[in-house]
């Protein structure tokens, strides 16, 4: 059987990626599990000169699979997908970070995933707009610092193929951002941390208090406004477009108390975000992006309960 230290030494890396990978907590604790299991009972172990480089082979591969089958399967998806959110304890906000410091490992998945300020959360939406296996290489490159020649043995393609792979995923990423310059330009204000909190906290509480200018003062004029409810939750089936008209929307529902009731600031897949209550449990939760000018220019709600199944866990040991 594969031995407990090898298990904790390789999860949190595994787990980053397969979340990475899938966009679900969930499925990367299942991926992960499975294939430490598979290693365990099937492989001779003691031929494997790189246990490292075998394992994320296993878990990309299986990745790889489960990646082509869910795109059939969000084809009948009612309204946007969004990843899962990862939450981090310890958000800017003496709240969450006095929860935070309460909280062990309780067996919840997002325990594992590590933080890494090239893949935000913002980013993995756009990583969505890959292909899975340009996906798997770009991650391979930027999240695990692989050389060509161990993403060649990991996707069973050749070098020069892998860097075009890359190349390629780089510039539509680059082309979904807006501009060119990779990650600062993605999401500029991801080195600003305080400064990012101190704009989302004035977000919310001129929804509180209803004032609409203030909205759009802060958001960009292109800003998108993007729920997730799957057909679970009620949630926008189109993305809401525009500083003026996503104002509304927070307005008008701040003021039929759909808002929710409390907002803890928690960090999301690095990026400032608040698990937002509704009678005591969360409800939703809310992550922001930035553009060059320090405006809110991208919002995602999550609302599928599916999908907050780790910060319900989470939020309940927090209690």
């Amino acid at each position: 059987m594969l031995d407990m230290s090898t298990v904790e030494s390789y999860r949190p890396l595994l787990m980053t990626l397969a979340y990475r990978m899938l966009g679900s907590l969930s499925e990367a604790e299942d991926i992960v599990q499975d294939a430490l299991a598979d290693y365990a009972m099937t492989v001779d172990r003691g031929s494997i000169r790189h246990e490292k480089a075998y394992l994320v082979r296993m878990v990309t591969n299986r990745s790889l699979k489960l990646k082509q089958s869910a795109r059939k399967r969000r084809e009948f998806y009612v309204g946007q997908w969004l990843p899962e959110p990862a939450i981090s304890d310890g958000g800017i906000g003496g709240a969450a970070a006095a929860l935070g410091s309460a909280t062990g490992k309780n067996g919840n998945p997002a325990n594992y995933i590590e933080r890494q300020e090239n893949i935000t959360y913002v980013m993995l939406v756009m990583l969505e707009r890959l292909t899975a296996v340009e996906r798997a290489v770009f991650l391979l490159r930027e999240t695990l610092d692989f050389d060509y020649g161990e993403i060649s043995d990991v996707v069973q393609k050749s070098e020069a193929n892998c860097r075009k792979i890359f190349s390629r995923a780089k510039e539509k990423l680059q082309g979904l951002a807006g501009e060119v310059g990779g990650a600062e330009a993605i999401d500029p204000m991801r080195r600003n941390e305080e400064q990012a909190w101190a704009i989302a906290k004035a977000f919310l509480q001129a929804v509180e208090t209803g004032n609409s200018s203030a909205l759009v003062d802060m958001l960009a004029h292109d800003a998108v406004l993007v729920t997730d409810g799957g057909d679970k939750a009620r949630a926008a089936i189109n993305p809401i477009e525009g500083s003026e008209r996503i104002a509304a929307f927070f307005i008008g529902n701040a003021r039929k108390g759909t808002m929710g009731d409390s907002f803890l600031p928690v960090d999301v897949s690095g990026q400032p975000g608040f698990i937002v209550t509704q009678d005591g449990q969360p409800a939703m939760v809310m992550v922001f992006g930035w553009d060059a000018e320090k405006l809110i220019s991208r919002i995602f709600i999550i609302l599928n309960p599916d999908k907050l199944e780790c910060v319900t866990n989470r939020f309940s040991a927090w209690s």
